[in-house]
């Protein structure tokens, strides 16, 4: 326990635990703390979807009808006829066979990964020794992928981030049996894309199955908001696209896409989703009506987009590093540490929610305030915000 004490004032003293503002309301794309509003330049509920009325009336209806919770696992009796609907609707919408719904995309990930990686010893089953298989990750993945890899008891390999030159030097050398190559489809902390279309050329030519993490792209990527195997134009390539539907969806809970005969062996192996309640019946139905409102309402991306490019542009124009950014993700540089926290706080002052982010998220010397639009921002709300980073940069020294 003392080693425990001696570790928290150490972090305290060093100034790494965060600063957790408590919120009182959330009328998007604002926050209301202690009654001031704050303009929210860090949240990844992209298409203001969490609070739209149509959701949030399905919502309501999903809790008349079915409660608030199935307080069981769907293999035992949670398996509602909504979830199944909710299936077949993220199916539809990612154009693949089949779907399958977790509570969280965390648990997607330590889920699944170990359940494609591990025999778990089937009685008749020709076995392939955990040894003999290999994972191979951009080193950039995020934590859920990493932790995933680790439960799987796999090798674990990572390539540097989208170099394809490693990745295959990897792939040339190994003698595993079974192979998986696994990244993010945008990368969280960076905002830029994963090269997909490489990454299927080498898993094709080295005998290698794929999966990509689509927690970014779900909703705004892609001429339809598909993804990123529908931007690069790839769909049914990928052996196993996950993602969550916390994000551009507005809502709570984890997904899988794949074939149908593919994904019902992984819901008798994949032991977050065997043993735990799924996904919220409310939940379920707020994020069909969310789907509907993506596919029906394309305006509501235009102006996700509009906002995006507006910010980048203004931060780019008053000097700020924005790294290599191909997305929504927008990674304001800063690189030493003290300054960063001493920027996010200043933001804050000036009525700006933009937390800084530093390691363990990102290596160390390479912290950043990572800014995220919605699609309800306004024009004067970008305005203010570019005006507001470039006083702070100045006062700071960072531009």
């Amino acid at each position: 326990m003392k080693y425990l004490k001696d570790l928290f004032d150490a972090h305290m003293s060093m100034d790494m635990y965060p600063d957790v503002r408590t919120i009182d309301d959330v009328p998007y794309p604002e926050f209301i703390i202690k009654d001031k509003r704050y303009i929210c330049l860090c949240s990844n509920n992209y298409l203001g979807l969490s609070i739209h009325p149509e959701v949030k009336e399905a919502a309501l209806e999903g809790v008349k009808r079915y409660g608030i919770g199935t307080c069981e696992s769907r293999i035992i009796a949670g398996n509602m006829t909504v979830f199944e609907d909710l299936e077949r609707t993220i199916a539809k919408f990612k154009n693949t066979d089949a779907a399958m719904v977790f509570a969280t995309g965390f648990m997607t990930n330590i889920g699944v990964i170990p359940a494609i990686m591990d025999d778990f010893g089937l009685p008749g089953f020709p076995s392939i020794k955990n040894e003999d298989n290999l994972i191979i990750g951009d080193v950039l993945n995020h934590m859920s992928i990493i932790d995933g890899c680790r439960l799987s008891r796999a090798h674990l390999k990572s390539y540097l981030h989208k170099d394809m030159g490693h990745l295959e030097s990897i792939l040339e050398r190994t003698k595993a049996k079974r192979k998986l190559i696994i990244t993010d489809g945008v990368f969280s902390m960076d905002g830029d894309l994963a090269p997909l279309p490489k990454i299927l050329e080498l898993a094709k030519r080295y005998d290698a199955m794929v999966m990509i993490d689509d927690a970014h792209a779900t909703g705004v990527i892609g001429e339809n908001g598909r993804g990123t195997s529908e931007y690069f134009g790839v769909e049914g390539e990928v052996d196993w696209v996950m993602g969550t539907l916390s994000k551009a969806i507005g809502a709570i809970g984890g997904y899988l896409t794949g074939s149908f005969d593919l994904l019902q062996m992984l819901r008798m192996r994949t032991h977050s989703y065997i043993f735990s309640s799924g996904v919220p019946p409310e939940q379920a139905c707020g994020i069909m009506a969310a789907l509907k409102i993506i596919k029906e309402q394309p305006e509501l991306r235009k102006r996700f987009w509009e906002n995006v490019n507006h910010l980048k542009g203004g931060l780019k124009k008053a000097g700020f590093d924005i790294m290599d950014s191909e997305t929504q993700i927008i990674p304001v540089l800063v690189g030493d540490e003290r300054k960063c926290i001493e920027m996010a706080r200043l933001l804050f002052d000036k009525g700006i929610i933009a937390p800084c982010l530093r390691w363990p998220a990102v290596p160390p010397g390479k912290s950043r305030i990572r800014c995220t639009t919605i699609a309800t921002h306004t024009k004067p709300h970008i305005e203010y915000a570019i005006k507001t980073f470039y006083e702070i940069g100045k006062k700071l020294d960072i531009i």
